[in-house]
């Protein structure tokens, strides 16, 4: 029985699918050799190893992940955060690979952690401001990075101030032929870009012709190495990708000591982090466009599988590559075997190029990276967040400044600390507004922002969020203040609580504690709206024994002084109603 229905499903597949997802594969492929290789050198590792990246890793992802699109692989990002996070490693004589190695399979094992233990939510620990001012001080700090290596200088470092210290400390002089090749590569890159697919649709369709744009890149690489070889430019000086060892995929293990594994794990964390967020936004992303649900769960079982394959497969962290994604999903690719195929196009593809990309300039690899990273870097997005808020905008410049002065975890840190710190400051004071009746209806509304009429003896504050620990001791304060301003004389508080999800204890004694204050000036305290899962909280906690108040079923009914609800003394825990 199971093998004909798998004849019927292979049947089904090769119908439906085959064809879309192999044209998506080689497409892919072409792409990933030559940003294999320059990822793999942008981390400071050898070239092989961002081709390794690109096997194994994408089988895993295709037997656990979710996304039918979503392209994992090396990333310039990711890469840079590589090389950050073993240059400790490496100073102290432990081989980058073997680094590299332990930072994937670390990251690996805390990504299925956390798909174990269901801790998809971490993804909001990287708010918007972060990610974004993160990924543009990453694209600087990539773009920062590769100058030099387009220049022909002798520069290193992974920040501004390391980059630019050394190259000056070298003479700051450049190579006139290293600069002749990268220059060269990058105004091809940019007329290709811009122009290649205009000029490809007077042949083909427009489809056709915007997905051979994408290989713009390779064929700037052909022609670029058919140069450096005509023109012998070693011999000028000009450094060059160098030969590659034959493709021998193998399952290792990085031979170090413990204290190795130790010192990666806070680099490993963070890429971890990064790799979830990013891959699982492009993954939604693209997965709204098709109609297709994305698991987050199912998301970080892919990458921990990607990861680990990498780390055993002589590769490096990999995650989902936005700009190869958007490739796959523009060529059409229709399930995850797009991206097995894309695997074994890649090592094929490695086999046939290794022996000219060896005549390869470094300088042409510099130029694409920086391409890349001009192209998916957020430029726009400090605009839009300073014209919604100049807070979080200071943020995101902040993100991007420590990103680009110092390192990737430095500047996550700081974002994630600088978000919850945030967050603690616009969640410490319960937001509470004054509501009365819009004439006419039995609508309530904000005093401050609609033409309303009060009623006579009574104040209707509407509480906006939840009452926790981290707000609820400020519940006191805010009412009074907002009693302090009331006209005419106030015999009664109506709080409207349907905005309120949750009051844990600190809440419930909030509430206590107000309700004793108002009775010490001859005001009773009533509440409006409450939802059935906070009320059976509130009964729980022996709220009917102390508080003197009515409980209405709408804040109009309050208003009026209608008859007020009347509760069972042990409801549900899951009422049917509100």
């Amino acid at each position: 029985m199971f093998p004909i229905r798998l004849r019927g499903a292979l049947a089904r597949y090769r119908e439906a699918a085959l064809a879309d997802d192999l044209v998506a594969a080689v497409i892919v492929s072409i792409l990933l050799v030559p940003q294999g290789v320059a990822y793999a050198l942008l981390a400071g590792l050898p070239p092989e190893a961002g081709v390794y990246a690109s096997l194994l890793p994408m089988v895993a992802y295709a037997a656990l992940g979710s996304s039918n699109v979503n392209s994992v692989g090396p990333a310039a990002v990711l890469a840079l955060m590589t090389a950050q996070a073993i240059a400790p490693a490496v100073a102290h004589d432990v081989p980058a690979t073997d680094a590299a190695l332990v930072l994937a399979i670390e990251s690996g094992v805390m990504l299925a952690l956390a798909a174990a233990l269901k801790f998809d939510a971490l993804a909001s620990l990287l708010s918007v401001p972060v990610l974004q001012g993160f990924s543009v001080g990453a694209s600087l700090s990539i773009l920062l990075s590769q100058l030099p290596v387009m220049f022909g200088a002798h520069a290193a470092g992974f920040n501004a101030i390391e980059v630019f210290g050394s190259w000056w400390r070298g003479g700051h002089a450049i190579h006139l032929p290293t600069t002749l090749f990268g220059i060269g590569a990058l105004v091809l890159l940019t007329l290709s870009r811009k122009h290649a697919p205009t000029q490809l649709e007077r042949w083909m369709s427009r489809r056709a012709a915007q997905l051979t744009a994408r290989a713009a890149p390779l064929a700037v690489i052909i022609v670029s190495t058919g140069v450096a070889w005509a023109v012998s430019a070693a011999d000028h000086g000009v450094r060059l990708v160098g030969a590659l060892p034959p493709l021998h995929p193998v399952l290792t293990w990085p031979d170090v000591e413990m204290s190795v594994w130790q010192q990666m794990l806070p680099g490993a964390a963070l890429i971890s982090l990064v790799t979830f967020v990013s891959s699982l936004a492009v993954a939604e992303n693209l997965g709204l466009q098709r109609g297709k649900r994305v698991s987050a769960r199912r998301e970080l079982m892919g990458l921990a599988g990607a990861n680990l394959a990498a780390g055993v497969g002589g590769g490096m962290p990999v995650g989902g590559s936005f700009s190869r994604t958007a490739v796959n999903a523009e060529a059409g690719a229709r399930t995850r075997w797009a991206g097995v195929f894309a695997a074994v196009f890649t090592g094929f593809g490695m086999l046939l190029f290794a022996v000219p990309l060896a005549m390869l300039p470094k300088a042409v690899l510099a130029a694409t990276i920086v391409m890349s990273v001009l192209a998916a870097g957020e430029w726009k997005g400090f605009g839009e967040a300073w014209r919604y808020s100049h807070g979080e905008a200071a943020m995101m410049g902040a993100v991007a400044a420590i990103t680009v002065l110092k390192d990737a975890q430095w500047a996550l840190a700081f974002g994630v600390a600088l978000s919850i710190a945030m967050l603690l400051k616009r969640t410490a004071r319960p937001h509470a507004v004054v509501v009365a009746r819009m004439p006419g209806t039995e609508h309530y509304r904000n005093v401050r922002r609609y033409a309303t009429e009060g009623t006579a003896g009574l104040l209707g504050i509407r509480i906006d969020e939840s009452l926790l620990y981290v707000n609820a001791r400020q519940l006191p304060d805010v009412v009074v203040g907002l009693l302090e301003t009331a006209p005419g004389d106030v015999d009664r508080v109506l709080l409207q609580m349907s905005p309120v999800n949750h009051i844990d204890f600190s809440g419930v004694e909030a509430l206590r504690s107000l309700q004793d204050l108002l009775a010490r000036r001859g005001i009773q305290l009533d509440l409006s709206e409450v939802k059935g899962p906070v009320l059976d909280g509130l009964v729980a906690s022996d709220w009917l024994r102390w508080f003197r108040g009515r409980l209405f079923l709408s804040h109009h009914q309050g208003v009026a002084g209608e008859e007020p609800v009347t509760l069972l003394s042990h409801p549900s825990r899951t009422p049917p109603g509100p």
